[in-house]
């Protein structure tokens, strides 16, 4: 087999891998074609592995490792598309823009603002209403300090 037909092939998947990197809102088709991108790149090292008749078979040795990395790499891209749903309840990589924290008085630029963001409101940890986009956790309330010891021995009659 000439090697020209398995580099062709390898390169209409790390093109269609590209596209739908450069493409995709939805993170889990994006991981998809991430994983189309590395199995062109498994595809070239097997085919010219065997064109070139590597004794030690270096090329599939290294799709091996290729196969392991790409398989962690699900693992914790999954992992991290389950944590970004559990808190912000969307995987639309439009939404997942805005990771740096809002300004300390509040205002952030409109264009950074999510269009949806504007007006919604979600109720906070202490029932107030908070702006959608800022999802900071709020301290507890601090306990209220505990009376010296004096006052309880003269409430319960023991004095020194």
């Amino acid at each position: 087999m000439h090697v020209v037909y398995p580099a062709v092939v390898s390169a209409l998947l790390f093109s269609v891998g590209v596209y739908g990197v450069l493409a995709r809102r939805n993170t889990i088709l994006v991981l998809m074609s991430v994983e189309l991108m590395l199995n062109a790149v498994n595809l070239n090292l097997v085919a010219f592995d065997v064109w070139l008749r590597d004794r030690l078979h270096s090329g599939q040795v290294l799709t091996l490792f290729v196969i392991v990395i790409a398989a962690a790499e699900v693992g914790l891209g999954l992992a991290i598309v389950l944590a970004l749903y559990r808190n912000r309840r969307t995987v639309d990589l439009d939404h997942l823009r805005d990771l740096a924290e809002p300004a300390a008085d509040g205002d952030r630029p409109e264009a950074l603002v999510p269009s949806g963001a504007r007006t919604s409101t979600t109720p906070s940890n202490q029932g107030d209403l908070a702006p959608a986009g800022d999802r900071r956790p709020t301290a507890p309330p601090a306990p209220d300090p505990a009376p010296p010891d004096s006052d309880h021995r003269a409430e319960r009659g023991d004095t020194p």
